[in-house]
C-alpha cells in the first residue's frame, strides 16, 4: 500500500515515531521540573509520556494479536463483552442458610446473573456450628454449613440447572462440594449439568490467607482428587479457582499477585499430570480469581499479562493442544483492603474505578464490594448499589461497545510487557527455591508479601501515598452514617436445632460405616476421596465428622516460624 506522497505505511510510522521521541526529549529538557518520578503501586516507574519507542521490542504478531486468538493478550473471546457480558456474581453469605437463601433470591431479582457463596469461619476451618472451636463465630463472615441439610435449605428454589455457582472454600472444599452435588441430585439435577466454580486453592492458603488445615502434600492430593473427579464426571464445573485475590489482600504488589498466582496454577497442572490426566482433559476447567485494586492501568496490564503468560506456558511448557487449555478465564473482585471506614461513601467511587479496570481488562465474572465493607457485612441497600455499579458500566458507559478498547495503547502495552518481565523474574526465583512447595515451606512467598506490605504502609505514613478521607482530605465533618446489616440472632438457634435434628434422625450406623470407608481411602494413595465423601454426605455425615477423619489420617499443619 502506498500512502502520503508515495511513502509506505512503515516509512510514515517511522517518521511519526522519530517526531514523537524528539518532541518528548525537547519537552523534558525545557521543563524538567514538571516531570517528577511516579510509580505504580508495584513500584514500577511511570514515564510522563509513552511513544512507539516504548513498545518497539514488542512482537505484535506474537504478543498482541486479536481478541480471541493466541496468546489472548486482548481477551479470550473474539467479541468480548460486546458479545456477552461478564457474569455479575455478588459474593454473599451470613447467618444461617435461611438468611443467605433470601439474600440470593433478592440479588437474582435485582439482576444478578451468578451465585457466589461465602461460608463462615467454622465452616472454612471444618468445624460444625456447635463445636467449642466455633463459639462466637457463627455466621459472621458467611453462612454456616454443617451438613447436607444446611445445603438443601441454602439452595432451596434457586435455579441450579440454569445458573452457575461459585463457592469460596478451600481446606474443606471437597466436602462442601459433595454437599452441593448431593443437594442438586436430590432435586433431580444431574451432576453432569451443574456449572460453577470451587475455589479449592490450597496453595494460596499457605502463602497468604492461612485457612489451611492439613499439611501441604495431602492437601494437594485432595485438590487433585477434585480435579480428576470433575474431569471424569462434571464437565461444566471448574474444580479450582486459582486465587490471587487473597495474596493481594495480604499486602502483595500487583506483580507478586500475578506471579505467585500463576506459579500456583502451574503447580496444580503438574500434580494433575502426575496423576495420569491428559492436560487437555482438565486445563480448560481451571479458572482464576484476581483482585482489582486502585492503580487503574496497572491492573489492566496485570490481566493482559496473565492471559499471555498462561497461554504461552500451557502451550509451550505443558504441551496443551486444545486452544481452550491456553485460555486464562478469571473472576474479579474489587479490593476490599482498599476500602475505608472513614468517609465510607467514597468507597462507591473506588469500587466503580476498580470494576471498570476489571471490565477493560477482560474479566469473565465480577463481584463489586459494597460501600460498608470496612464496617460490616453488606446491607441490602449497599449491595444493591454495588450491583448497580456493574450494571451502569455494562449498560450506560459504552465501554462494552468494542473489544479491548485499550489494545495498542503505548502505555498499556509497555506496562503489560514490564509486568510480564517481572513475573518471569519471580518464576525464576521460585525455581531456585526448588518449586512452589519448597518455596512456601521456606517462607519465600510470605517474606516477599510482608516486605511489600511494609513498603506500602511506609509510603502511606510518609505522605507519598494518599488515602482520600484518611491521610488527606479528612475534614472535621461528622462521620458519615450508613445503615449496617444486623444478623438475626434467632438464626443461631435455628442452625443448632437443624444440626441436632440431623444427628437424631439419620442412620447413625450407616454414617459410621461411611466415615470408616473414608478413613480407609484416605490412607490409600491410589484412592480418589470424592466417592467416599459423597457417600458420607448422602448419609448426612457432618462436615466436622468428615474433616476429623482426615485430621486423624493426615495430621494438622503448623506453619514454621518465618524469619
Amino acid at each position: 500500500m502506498q500512502l502520503y506522497n508515495n511513502k509506505s505505511l512503515d516509512e510514515v510510522t517511522g517518521q511519526l515515531r522519530a517526531w514523537e521521541e524528539g518532541a518528548l526529549r525537547k519537552s523534558l529538557e525545557r521543563y524538567p521540573e514538571r516531570y517528577p518520578e511516579f510509580t505504580t503501586l508495584s513500584g514500577m516507574p511511570i514515564a510522563r509520556l509513552y511513544t512507539h519507542g516504548d513498545v518497539a521490542t514488542t512482537d505484535y504478531a506474537r504478543d498482541l494479536g486479536l481478541p480471541g486468538e493466541y496468546p489472548y493478550t486482548r481477551g479470550v473471546h473474539a467479541t468480548g463483552p460486546r458479545g456477552r457480558l461478564w457474569t455479575m456474581r455478588m459474593f454473599a453469605g451470613f447467618g444461617d442458610a435461611e438468611e443467605t437463601n433470601q439474600r440470593f433470591r433478592y440479588l437474582l431479582q435485582q439482576g444478578q446473573t451468578g451465585l457466589s457463596i461465602a461460608f463462615d469461619m467454622p465452616t472454612l476451618y471444618g468445624y460444625d456450628t456447635d463445636a467449642p472451636e466455633a463459639e462466637g463465630e457463627f455466621g459472621l463472615c458467611g453462612v454456616a454449613c454443617s451438613s447436607l441439610a444446611d445445603m438443601e435449605v441454602l439452595l432451596d428454589e434457586l435455579p441450579l440447572e440454569s445458573i452457575t455457582t461459585s463457592m469460596t472454600i478451600n481446606s474443606p472444599a471437597a466436602m462442601v462440594w459433595a454437599m452441593y452435588i448431593a443437594a442438586a441430585e436430590k432435586r433431580g439435577v444431574s451432576r453432569a449439568k451443574l456449572g460453577g466454580t470451587l475455589q479449592n486453592d490450597i496453595l494460596k492458603e499457605y502463602i497468604a490467607q492461612k485457612e489451611f488445615i492439613f499439611p501441604p502434600r495431602p492437601s494437594m492430593r485432595l485438590v487433585t482428587d477434585t480435579v480428576e473427579f470433575a474431569a471424569r464426571q462434571m464437565p461444566l464445573w471448574n474444580p479450582i479457582s486459582v486465587s490471587g485475590y487473597h495474596i493481594r489482600e495480604a499486602g502483595s504488589t500487583a506483580v507478586q499477585e500475578l506471579a505467585f498466582t500463576l506459579a500456583d496454577g502451574f503447580e496444580y497442572v503438574r500434580w494433575a499430570i502426575a496423576r495420569g490426566l491428559d492436560v487437555d482433559d482438565f486445563a480448560p476447567r481451571i479458572s482464576f480469581f484476581f483482585n482489582a485494586h486502585n492503580d487503574f492501568f496497572e491492573e489492566i496490564a496485570k490481566y493482559r499479562a496473565a492471559r499471555r503468560i498462561w497461554a504461552r506456558e500451557m502451550k509451550e511448557t505443558f504441551g496443551a493442544k486444545t486452544p481452550r487449555s491456553w485460555m486464562l478465564r478469571f473472576h474479579t473482585q474489587t479490593a476490599g483492603v482498599s476500602l475505608t471506614a472513614q468517609q465510607p461513601l467514597n468507597n462507591v467511587a473506588r469500587v466503580a474505578l476498580q470494576a471498570l479496570a476489571a471490565v477493560l481488562g477482560g474479566t469473565q465474572s465480577l463481584h463489586t464490594n459494597s460501600l460498608d465493607e470496612a464496617l460490616a457485612l453488606p446491607s441490602e441497600e449497599a449491595v444493591t448499589v454495588a450491583l448497580r455499579t456493574q450494571q451502569i458500566i455494562a449498560h450506560e458507559s459504552g465501554v462494552t461497545n468494542t473489544v479491548d478498547p485499550l489494545g495498542g495503547s503505548f502505555f498499556v502495552e509497555a506496562l503489560t510487557d514490564e509486568v510480564e518481565r517481572q513475573a518471569y523474574a519471580y518464576f525464576r526465583q521460585i525455581e531456585e527455591h526448588g518449586g512452589v512447595l519448597p518455596a512456601l515451606e521456606e517462607g519465600f512467598f510470605q517474606r516477599e508479601i510482608t516486605e511489600a506490605a511494609v513498603r506500602f504502609q511506609r509510603e502511606v505514613e510518609s505522605g507519598r501515598r494518599v488515602i482520600v478521607g484518611v491521610t488527606d482530605f479528612a475534614n472535621d465533618a461528622p462521620q458519615q452514617s450508613v445503615p449496617l446489616l444486623r444478623i438475626d440472632e434467632a438464626g443461631y438457634h435455628r442452625q443448632l436445632e437443624r444440626l441436632r435434628s440431623v444427628r437424631r434422625t439419620r442412620d447413625n450406623r450407616a454414617v459410621s460405616q461411611r466415615l470408616l470407608d473414608l478413613a480407609h481411602a484416605a490412607r490409600r494413595e491410589d484412592a480418589n476421596l470424592m466417592a467416599p465423601l459423597l457417600a458420607a454426605v448422602n448419609e448426612y455425615a457432618t462436615l466436622q465428622e468428615m474433616m476429623d477423619v482426615l485430621r486423624e489420617a493426615w495430621g494438622v499443619y503448623e506453619e514454621p516460624v518465618i524469619l
